[in-house]
């Protein structure tokens, strides 16, 4: 409540992180930690069989890799920082208290790793040239060691948002970075990344290899093959992080893989991530052995099924530790789990630096509502956009006009019915007047004008 209101209504706030972070993530995974180690790979068979148009088909890649870690990989990265920064600087500035260091080092090895990838792409001829191969495969792995480290740093931090541990007691830094998810989580990107760099770098060889048919085979081969090692463990580690999921934040994952309009569809989709599996490991085991009979234009569907999965964890993830955006310490609309009894007490306004109004009065009834939903709901919620309250009061209350003392009874009981919101931050005023301004937003409220709403509500009173 100390940082003012960033709101963008229609697309919402958390579609906008939730945009920017799955597009990081998906370049991140794939091909910054999981494809320089393949390229690596890559470039050391050609190097021992001697064979400058695999080293030329590596290099073409590499480049491939190079451009968009560089460019829109970088641009997602700050990205996150934007935006988690202007929609949620209440959970940054306490996730920087707690990380400092993490993050500090995090930056120190995310520069290393630019160095890395540049001096790795640039140097590519001038080392290939003499004797300085070997030399060039040791930047290849110092690169794919700091591409790792980069993720292993940022992953504890992710942990901590899901499952802060003993530091909820002992308030120690290496008790927030090996938190309950840490390992677990850890394992499963890991794994997930070198399943999912085989599949984009066997997407690409067409495009780098396309005079060479042979050439063509044995990389499609040896990527293949490389995805099917690390997709056992691949699965196993992801069983190995559900299982460590806390049991509050699982019963959420029905509304978290299908939305809540589509909960009742949550026993297929265990049905839909098996396909998906079994198309990967199917495509997978016919490149390893018959690469010859896996048609150009099928390599795109197994990257996009992985990068879908990929997509749709990390929306999964964000969603099931709702209520909370750090587990246990802090709601999703910055309230601190400690701060709740007094803002219930005493109003949320009064303590909104950046509030308009800093009390409820018959007056400023409909404004205070505004800035209520702003301060409360605007985090996860739109007026009439992506997830919006209208089109959530309308699933409750039908197209009948709504009844605001209903709403505002609703609003101190909705967590108990639905575990994914955080109780209602304010006082009884503060209620009355979010439900005078949820109530003015209903289609009929708007062709009438708020006031109409507003004296419905004082006449119920």
């Amino acid at each position: 409540m100390d940082f003012p209101i960033f709101h963008l209504d229609w697309l919402g706030n958390r579609m906008l992180i939730a945009i920017t972070a799955i597009i990081h993530v998906l370049i991140n995974h794939p091909m910054a930690v999981g494809a320089y180690p393949l390229l690596t790979l890559f470039e050391w068979i050609g190097w021992k069989r001697r064979d400058a148009q695999w080293d030329g088909m590596t290099h073409r890649m590499v480049f491939i890799v190079f451009v968009i870690t560089t460019t829109l990989g970088a641009l997602t990265g700050v990205g996150i920082w934007f935006t988690t920064s202007i929609v949620a600087p209440f959970a940054i500035a306490s996730l920087l208290r707690v990380f400092f260091w993490q993050w500090f080092t995090e930056w120190l090895v995310f520069v290393s790793e630019v160095v890395l990838i540049m001096a790795y792409y640039l140097t590519w001829r001038k080392l290939s040239a003499g004797r300085g191969k070997p030399w060039h495969m040791v930047l290849g792995v110092a690169l794919s060691i700091f591409s790792w480290l980069t993720m292993a740093l940022i992953v504890a931090i992710l942990g901590f948002m899901m499952n802060s541990g003993a530091w909820g007691e002992t308030k120690g830094f290496l008790d927030a970075v090996f938190n309950p998810l840490y390992i677990p989580q850890l394992a499963f990107r890991t794994a997930f990344a070198m399943t999912t760099s085989g599949l984009f770098i066997w997407f690409c060889i067409p495009f780098v290899t396309r005079e060479q048919p042979e050439l063509r085979t044995a990389a499609v081969k040896l990527a293949a093959r490389w995805t099917l090692s690390w997709l056992p463990l691949c699965l196993a580690s992801a069983i190995w992080y559900w299982q460590a999921v806390p049991a509050a934040m699982r019963i959420n994952a029905d509304v978290g893989v299908m939305t809540q309009a589509f909960s009742k569809w949550y026993s297929m989709f265990g049905q839909i991530l098996a396909l998906t599996v079994l198309v990967i490991l199917a495509t997978a085991a016919l490149g390893a052995w018959r690469p010859r009979l896996v048609p150009r234009y099928w390599l795109v569907i197994p990257f996009l099924l992985a990068a879908w999965l990929l997509g749709h964890f990390e929306r999964v993830r964000e969603f099931i530790r709702k209520p909370y955006v750090i587990a246990g310490y802090m709601y999703s609309n910055g309230v601190r789990v400690s701060e709740l009894p007094v803002l219930q007490r005493d109003g949320m306004l009064p303590y909104a630096t950046y509030a308009s109004v800093r009390k409820v009065t018959p007056e400023n009834k409909f404004e205070a509502g505004r800035e209520m939903f702003r301060l409360a709901c605007s985090r996860c919620h739109t007026t009439s956009g992506v997830n919006s309250v209208v089109d959530n009061f309308r699933r409750m209350y039908g197209d009948e006009p709504w009844d605001a003392e209903q709403m505002s009874g609703f609003l101190f009981g909705m967590h108990m019915t639905r575990t994914y919101m955080p109780p209602f931050p304010g006082n009884s005023q503060e209620a009355e007047a979010l439900a005078l301004y949820l109530k003015s937003l209903q289609p009929g409220a708007k062709a009438n004008g708020w006031k109409v709403a507003a004296r419905q509500v004082g006449g119920a009173q």
